[in-house]
């Protein structure tokens, strides 16, 4: 597997067994999968893959509510903005920052068995049936019924249902008209729609300060360059990503944000919206009114976890989720993988996690328990964000910015930006699953010593360490790439650090 090719996605390859058996005959559903996925997104694929590589002929069946074949997040918030084929909603195809083009499913149809072939084709597969849900699991019978009422049967099941996005209960009581006029942003169809939007109305807010929030708005304020395009982003915390990065450092970042072209409004809580005179208002709780023709809300996500009734599954009442052991298991015979995992990580304690990167370890991780691994889960999943091409950041571990943190800053150089990192390392999505490589513990000298920021700095790039009880719990590299394994390597130790500063010297900010 190539550090681009985190998956180890493959290129067109017909299944010529497959191709000449009659179908016909066939029931579509399949009455039995020996390996069951509830979900189509990334956490479901990365089992798939995992399921194959320990058991070559396995017979995998993902069920998807969705109309698409599996395929990754990020770039609907990242790349396919800054794409200048007019067709991008088409193609789905986007430019890594590195110049390289790839497609945003993991896999091309030819690469999947039909759920019909599944039972018989030689040598298993992964098969996908599409626009199904699975409304009910009977655990003791180990078998599944969908909302077309059919019924499958299983050896080992996975739920990897993803998340549902939130929306805001004024905007949900503000009616119809309001309604048609704001997204929320998860799938491809978001995507499409917000794309087209976005070239036809003259005013978009975006409500939301975090990940998505700020990427979206970047994305769409660099378009407003180019057109007339007014993007306006409304959050209650004092700055972009006000929850996890910290004070200093959030509104550095809001400056960045604003430089690309958005009117960025913090300390903002929505009291109500209306629709008025052909536009959406948002009344603010200090007074102030914005206009606008369309609103996305990026407030977060809830967990799926409908299935718990029925399958007797526990759900975490503090992180939301099913509630699974450190191997990822929630019952006999049933996984949880993915953003409606509340998981046991045996170095930072019970969490949650909505990434990509996650989605990635932990199906994976799901996948080779459901062949017999009996592993833990101890490997720190990743996360990255860019704000642009210019400002990136990757994180590990806890990143919450109600804990203290340390703060190491140096002078950045043209090539600590995402866009030079991914040309220089030919990867693509900037993702855990991205090297296993294991961190060396050799230290390179270091010129200048690292220090502490100071007000009013320009944060090139850095190190921020998060602490808890004096032990670092969480890190984040600012515009410092392809350093994660010194990182993991340091949360998995789990030691108390007197001076982070030598720490700091680890990730070689000053080599330039």
């Amino acid at each position: 597997r190539s550090e681009s090719n985190p998956l180890g996605i493959q290129h067109e390859r017909p299944n010529a067994a497959a191709m000449e058996a009659p179908v016909d005959a066939l029931p579509e559903i399949p009455a039995h999968a020996p390996y069951l996925l509830i979900g189509g997104g990334t956490a479901s694929f990365a089992a798939a893959r995992s399921i194959r590589a320990r058991d070559p002929g396995a017979r995998v069946l993902i069920v998807s509510d969705e109309s698409d074949l599996p395929y990754m997040r990020p770039p609907l918030s990242k790349e396919l903005w800054f794409s200048d084929d007019p067709n991008v909603t088409d193609t789905l195809r986007f430019k890594q920052w590195n110049g390289k083009e790839r497609s945003i499913y993991f896999q091309p149809p030819s690469f999947y068995v039909s759920p019909q072939e599944l039972p018989r084709v030689e040598n298993g597969g992964v098969a996908v049936l599409t626009g199904k849900k699975v409304v009910h699991v009977d655990v003791r019978g180990n078998k599944v019924r969908l909302n077309d009422d059919s019924e499958i049967s299983y050896d080992k099941c996975l739920v990897a249902t993803g998340g549902t996005p939130r929306n805001l209960q004024v905007i949900e009581r503000a009616g119809e008209e309001v309604q048609k006029r704001t997204t929320l942003f998860r799938k491809i169809e978001d995507f499409r729609s917000l794309e087209k939007i976005s070239r036809e109305v003259k005013s978009v807010t975006i409500i939301g300060g975090g990940f998505l929030g700020s990427e979206l708005a970047c994305a769409m304020g660099r378009r407003s360059n180019e057109s007339s395009l007014e993007v306006i982003q409304i959050f209650p915390e004092k700055g972009n990503m006000g929850k996890v990065l910290p004070e200093y450092l959030s509104n550095w970042t809001t400056e960045k944000v604003t430089k690309e072209g958005v009117n960025v409004m913090t300390e903002a809580v929505v009291k109500n919206v209306s629709y008025q005179d052909g536009k959406v208002v948002i009344k603010l709780k200090d007074g102030r009114v914005v206009k606008t023709d369309h609103i996305v809300a990026a407030v977060g996500l809830e967990p799926n976890v409908e299935l718990a009734k029925s399958a007797g599954l526990e759900v975490d009442s503090d992180f939301g989720g099913y509630r699974v052991n450190a191997e990822l298991q929630a019952r006999a015979n049933i996984w949880v993988a993915g953003d409606a995992a509340c998981f046991y990580d045996i170095r930072l304690g019970r969490r949650r996690v909505e990434h990509h990167d996650h989605a990635v370890v932990s199906g994976r991780l799901a996948g080779e328990n459901m062949t017999g691994a009996n592993k833990p889960y101890w490997h720190q999943s990743m996360f990255w964000s860019d704000l642009g091409p210019d400002v990136g950041y990757e994180a590990i571990g806890i990143v919450d910015s109600s804990l203290p943190t340390v703060g190491v800053f140096a002078k950045a150089t043209a090539k600590d930006t995402p866009k030079a990192a991914t040309e220089q390392s030919g990867t693509g999505i900037r993702s855990e699953s991205e090297t296993e490589a294991v961190a060396s513990s050799e230290v390179t000298p270091v010129a200048a010593a690292p220090r502490e920021p100071q007000q009013g700095e320009e944060y090139g790039k850095g190190v921020i360490f998060y602490l808890r009880d004096k032990v670092v719990v969480g890190i984040i590299l600012w515009n410092v790439f392809n350093r994660m394994p010194i990182a993991r390597k340091i949360i998995k130790d789990g030691e108390e650090h007197a001076d982070l500063n030598e720490v700091a010297k680890l990730f070689n900010i000053h080599e330039d």
